[in-house]
């Protein structure tokens, strides 16, 4: 339930600092006083994006923080699932935004995102607004409230599950006879593409290879000559004009030193170790202008097969062998499509049915619950619309078959209403006026509330359009909502007999200053309760007779 809710800087407020009681709360006050204010700081705590312009004029951040007991609702598995603390007993919810858009939430002190609190919000509270009294005539809707009733979720959850796999693979059969049509439309330049690609046979990273040797080829003659050169510069085939036999000498000389001039017998090392080097340059060089041969048909063959791989290349749209090679396996498989394709069809056509059979059967089950689920909400509405003056009421919640299946079954659920003796039953949206909607919206949060084991319930002039004995029926049907003290009821109201019926009442009052308006909300005493009641009884001038009916309204 709501335990606390602060609210620094958000649109008329400086500042509030306000305890929530258990049980049946109204909140009562002039219009324009700052109810809705209120309502849409809570908003913002349930993952409703930030706007800057809902900060108080002449401030740079706004705060709103509220805490909830959250003891018994079972909530840890998502505190675990995005990973916040929580010790079952307490949540603390905030959010500040800045003017300049930055914004924030934490939840219990760890950073959270919107996602979280939408999660997490709908746990915790259900701000019932007057406009929501439209949802009634919506088939999902009227749907959702039998689901409810039924405590059918993890049926739900399985048929929804057995669902996406039938919508899966129906939609792998779409792409595969697409495929297919595709395919046989360009088989022939399929089969066309692949007989050119396959006589290439293109391979990975060849045309690296071979305008390498072609490089090498091409200069065959220079490369060899040059290496020649540069052997015969080193060995001069043992004669003294060649650099390893001219080292020797040197070598020869230092390593004489060595005995009479110590100092010399390191570099006497290093031409050592360098005539070692030059000597297996020298060696090695040879070798490789040994191995240079200059042959023009292999050139020939490796400057054609060069041009086959560039001109396909091109064709194709493709820079590199390794690209064709992969343009080719990719015809191949398109061509293998086209082979296997019927075969494959008729494979994904019977899963599809397999699917379809067992999606089928599990809505059947969601079926059987929902109209089990039916037949409860008849009859508890009907009893409660009767306890709020609509005693010759029928209501009635109609299943029929959807054409195909859906994400939430084969149902289509249609509420039926009369609120007359003697009247044809009709679909709520056409016969309903704003009062019965609003009674009959109560009676149906009613009903779910202990069900969807909701903690708090917000009503916001759901009382609209309805008024004296009515206005009463309904105030005790909220107070009886409560009566498990699992349940936190608040309703913001302008009717009396709604007011009179709070365990707890708090009132929303403007101040004006020189500078501005501020918005404040604090709970009466009784005497100030009294007072107010029968100011909402008789206006700016309260009179003797609006005291005593407002005492007498507390009373009761």
């Amino acid at each position: 339930m709501l335990k606390h809710l602060y609210i620094r800087n958000f649109a008329l407020i400086k500042e509030l600092d306000i305890d929530f009681q258990s049980g049946f709360s109204v909140i009562t006050g002039e219009t324009g006083a700052g109810k809705s204010i209120m309502l849409g700081a809570i908003n913002y705590l349930l993952g409703q994006r930030a706007d800057i312009k809902s900060i108080l004029p002449g401030a740079e951040k706004c705060t709103i923080e509220a805490t909830f007991g959250i003891e018994g609702y079972d909530l840890k598995d998502l505190f675990q699932e995005y990973d916040v603390d929580t010790d079952g007993q307490e949540c603390i919810i905030r959010r500040e935004f800045t003017t300049s858009g930055k914004s924030r939430a934490f939840v219990n002190d760890s950073p959270a995102n919107l996602a979280f609190l939408k999660e997490l919000g709908y746990q915790l509270i259900d701000i019932h607004s007057q406009h929501q009294n439209l949802l009634i005539a919506k088939e999902n809707f009227q749907l959702h409230i039998l689901d409810v009733m039924a405590q059918d979720s993890q049926q739900l959850e399985e048929y929804r599950a057995s669902f996406s796999a039938y919508r899966k693979a129906e939609q792998e059969l779409r792409e595969a006879k697409e495929i297919l049509a595709q395919s046989k439309a360009e088989e022939d330049y399929l089969r066309f593409q692949l007989e050119q690609l396959e006589e290439l046979n293109p391979k990975a990273g060849e045309d690296e290879e071979l305008e390498e040797e072609q490089n090498e080829l091409s200069h065959a003659e220079e490369i060899k000559s040059i290496l020649y050169n540069a052997d015969n510069q080193f060995s001069n085939d043992g004669e003294p004009g060649g650099v390893i036999e001219m080292l020797k000498h040197i070598s020869q000389g230092i390593q004489s030193l060595t005995r009479i001039y110590p100092a010399v017998e390191e570099y006497a090392e290093r031409i050592d170790s360098a005539l070692i080097e030059l000597k297996d340059i020298s060696a090695e060089l040879s070798d490789m202008a040994e191995r240079i041969e200059y042959n023009p048909a292999r050139l020939e063959e490796v400057n054609n097969r060069l041009d086959k791989l560039y001109t396909l290349e091109k064709k194709h749209d493709v820079k590199t062998a390794a690209e064709l090679e992969a343009f080719m396996l990719d015809v191949r498989k398109k061509l293998d499509v086209i082979s296997n394709g019927e075969d494959k069809i008729d494979q994904l056509e019977k899963e599809v049915q397999e699917r379809l059979s067992q999606a089928t059967a599990l809505a059947e089950k969601l079926s059987q619950s929902r109209k089990a689920a039916a037949k409860e909400v008849e009859a508890s509405i009907g009893q409660m619309l009767t306890q709020m003056d609509i005693p010759n009421n029928k209501f009635e919640a109609r299943i029929e078959k959807s054409a195909q299946l859906t994400e939430n079954g084969a149902d289509q659920v249609t509420f039926y209403f009369s609120a007359n003796k003697n009247a044809a039953l009709r679909a709520i949206s056409e016969v309903a006026s704003g009062g019965e909607i609003a009674r009959l919206m109560l009676a149906l949060k009613a009903i779910t509330s202990k069900r969807e084991n909701l903690p708090t319930i917000i009503f916001d002039e759901i009382d609209t359009g309805v008024s004296g004995k009515v206005a009463s029926s309904m105030a005790n049907l909220m107070r009886e909502m409560t009566s498990d003290n699992n349940h936190q009821v608040i309703a913001i109201t302008h009717l009396p007999q709604i007011a009179s019926v709070g365990t707890t009442h708090y009132w929303v009052y403007k101040e004006d200053t020189e500078e501005q308006t501020f918005s404040h909300i604090r709970e009466l005493t009784p005497d100030e309760r009294v007072t107010e009641i029968a100011h909402m009884l008789s206006g700016n001038e309260i009179s003797e007779a609006a005291i005593l009916n407002a005492k007498q309204l507390l009373k009761q």
